[in-house]
């Protein structure tokens, strides 16, 4: 009896090459007070958790504005803000110390459990907290006096690089010690970038109420470069009161992964804390859920290497099974690999395609077509060809011909028209497979725009 895959299995399988790409990997993880708060966050410690024992090295920030207001509120404590950064005065600052040692203690707790029903069960996390951050006041700023509200003076990278690689999870509040023995109240966004920059970590991640940033469409943008998540930022502060607004947390998160960014931080990635997993679905899928702020884009067209060649016929082959591509013995790929372009995308080969050149004709073949399924929605197709053509005219090659039994319209809407084996270069023709009746298509390269 046949059975068929199911969706587990292939979620399963989709996620194993970034498993095997993060394990080793340093992550920050900011989780603001909002996150806390919401029903969600016993599944997000989960989630942390379950990257833990995926061998990923985190350092999870935490912040706590909202449990801090309430605390504030509750003692009747006014504490007005400056530049979106709350004044702790005297008077505030054992509350606020107080609603954050109440957190790192809640926090604590959950990720110390190994009930049988969660991803720790049967093991036992090591959870370090400490003076990793020295902090010293912002002082005054247009004539407001900042009180007990700081900012970062130095990290102890060391000591927290020794924690990680004796395989705790260190936990990172927004309250700091100076020099001097005061305490001072951080913005935990600001700890978070700054960890993440000098410990030179693999990716800074934050949570906020929405998918991330959303267009005017109501979806998630996948993907922004600095200067567009600046754009952004400069847009949101336009509002009138950001720190009550709900993007107040989309605006901080952007603010530092703009500056983790240009510091060198690939991959920042904001995600909801209101969808379960996610964390896992924005680190473990192809696609993501979320955005990312980037230096360069996560899908780039590239000339593939030897070591693209288990990617390649990964693509590859459920075509040749089905008929539509001819087969390609790995032998056969390994002489060939510099004639492919592929689509490279966070590292996972998604699109491939050939070019066999005839120089004495001034042709070329383009061949082994392939896109992953789950990408056909786009017209990386196109973005392949257009890729091969400008290769083709830096070669002196002045037409691309292919040849196909199921792509007609296809390559008909790139520009291509169909011909006859006789228009072939002799040595293809002498190779055509009559049997199989292919159709010939070609492109002129200099009325193709």
């Amino acid at each position: 009896m046949k059975f068929r895959s199911t969706a587990l299995v292939k979620g399963f399988r989709q996620s194993t090459p970034y498993v095997n790409g993060h394990r080793g990997k340093t992550m920050v993880i900011m989780l603001g007070g909002e996150a806390i708060d919401h029903e969600n966050f016993s599944n997000i410690i989960n989630d942390i958790a379950l990257l833990h024992s995926l061998g990923i090295r985190i350092v999870l920030v935490y912040g706590a504005r909202p449990q801090m207001n309430r605390v504030l509120e509750k003692q009747h404590v006014t504490t007005p803000y400056h530049k979106q950064v709350r004044v702790t005065t005297e008077d505030a600052l054992p509350l606020v110390m107080q609603a954050a040692g109440q957190l790192q203690l809640a926090i604590t707790a959950r990720l110390s459990m190994s009930l049988n029903n969660t991803p720790m069960a049967g093991t036992q996390l090591n959870i370090v907290s400490g003076n990793f951050v020295i902090a010293q006041p912002i002082g005054v700023d247009d004539g407001v006096d900042y009180c007990h509200s700081g900012r970062i003076r130095r990290i102890d990278t060391a000591a927290i690089h020794r924690s990680l690689d004796q395989g705790a999870i260190v936990l990172l509040g927004p309250i700091a010690s100076s020099v001097t023995g005061e305490c001072f109240n951080l913005m935990s966004e600001e700890v978070a970038t700054q960890v993440a920059i000098k410990l030179s970590a693999n990716k800074l991640i934050g949570f906020c109420s929405e998918q991330g940033v959303i267009d005017h469409q109501g979806n998630a943008v996948a993907e922004l470069f600095p200067s567009e998540a600046q754009a952004i930022i400069e847009q949101y502060q336009l509002d009138s009161d950001p720190c009550s607004d709900t993007r107040s947390g989309t605006l901080r998160f952007l603010t530092g992964a703009v500056s983790a960014c240009r510091a060198g931080i690939n991959r920042s990635h904001l995600i909801s804390y209101q969808i379960d997993g996610a964390l896992i679905q924005e680190l473990f899928s192809f696609d993501g859920i979320g955005t990312q702020v980037v230096m360069a884009s996560a899908e780039q067209v590239r000339q593939a290497t030897i070591d693209d060649i288990g990617g390649i016929l990964d693509l590859i082959q459920p075509l040749e099974e089905q008929g539509i591509l001819v087969r390609r013995s790995r032998e056969q790929l390994e002489q060939e690999v510099e004639r492919f372009a592929i689509i490279d995308r966070d590292g996972l080969i998604i699109g491939c395609a050939a070019l066999y050149p005839y120089p004495e004709e001034k042709m070329a073949e383009m061949a082994c077509v392939a896109i992953h399924p789950d990408y056909r929605d786009a017209n990386r197709g196109g973005v392949l060809l257009e890729h091969l053509a400008h290769r083709s005219k830096q070669a002196g090659i002045n037409k691309i011909f292919v040849l196909t039994t199921r792509s007609l319209h296809w390559f008909r809407e790139q520009g291509f028209y169909e011909t006859g084996v006789e228009s072939l270069p002799m040595a293809k023709q002498c190779l055509y497979n009559f049997q199989r009746r292919s159709k010939i298509l070609q492109l002129d390269l200099y009325t193709h725009s």
